[in-house]
């Protein structure tokens, strides 16, 4: 697993943003705009140095590499990641591989629908809280600088939706007036580049429910306020076989409202 960290250099207490890309392995989109969004960072930071100088950023595109390498050598719509179901974890007499890695968080994980105790569905949750090193690595380096991090992202696809916790339970976090207003901001920049409509609200009211996600564990453990999920174009035309061609022009409005929310950090006016 790669992570990407920009930053000015030396030791910091800036504020951090976290973006991980590719979690699910088919979402190929996901890790094309995180790719995207670290080429900004890094070959253009001349145009935003405000954005670098006031905040660090860590950066993992893809977070479930082996799931996204099966998903371009053997099965285009690959989902979990690839480790083997052990002999409980059979289905009958077949060996079933891969858990769903955003069911597999140590926050009310294995609670409700959509989270799944077969090993042979796409939405496994695994035997355990962090079976799958992807998400024990990434929890790991997210806690050792929780008080950093003040933003989480995680991008999905596909729908266009702004999705806010909670998903494990239909209701809303004490704080989610200040969530909401803050994803707001991201969405009206997102679609003042092309008119791309996204729906904002929590998971449960717009998907459907469902526990383990990285996005509800980065709230309800990490204690990262601003903790979401962008779930990518489109609203299911393509769904997850997205037209290389649309590749720059969903990087575009989403480093659009990357930079809006980003942009109240810099101008000290979120805490």
């Amino acid at each position: 697993m790669k992570l990407l960290k920009v930053s000015t250099g030396g030791e910091s207490n800036k504020p951090a943003i976290w973006i991980d890309g590719g979690l699910h392995a088919r979402e190929w989109i996901s890790p094309a705009t995180v790719t995207y969004i670290m080429l900004q960072l890094v070959e253009f930071r001349d145009l935003h140095p405000e954005l670098i100088d006031s905040v660090d950023w860590y950066i993992m595109p893809v977070a479930n590499p082996d799931g996204y390498e099966y998903s371009h050598s053997t099965d285009r719509l690959w989902r979990k990641t690839r480790s083997r179901a052990t002999a409980e974890q059979r289905w009958g007499r077949r060996a079933c591989y891969g858990v769903d890695p955003n069911r597999n968080w140590d926050f009310h994980w294995g609670e409700g629908p959509a989270s799944s105790s077969n090993a042979c569905t796409d939405d496994f949750r695994g035997p355990r809280p962090f079976s799958e090193p992807e998400t024990k690595a990434m929890s790991d380096f997210i806690l050792n600088r929780k008080d950093q991090i003040k933003i989480y992202l995680t991008l999905h696809s596909y729908s266009q939706m702004w999705l806010v916790p909670w998903g494990y339970k239909d209701e809303k976090p004490k704080d989610y007036y200040d969530m909401y207003i803050l994803a707001e901001k991201g969405v009206e920049a997102l679609e003042a580049v092309r008119g791309t409509d996204y729906l904002l609200g929590t998971a449960a009211e717009l998907l459907y429910t469902s526990s383990g996600g990285s996005d509800d564990w980065a709230k309800g453990v990490a204690g990262i306020k601003y903790s979401y999920t962008i779930e990518l174009p489109d609203t299911g035309s393509h769904g997850f076989v997205l037209p290389a061609h649309e590749i720059e022009p969903v990087g575009q409005e989403t480093w659009a409202a990357i930079k809006s929310i980003t942009r109240h950090f810099t101008d000290a006016r979120v805490k």
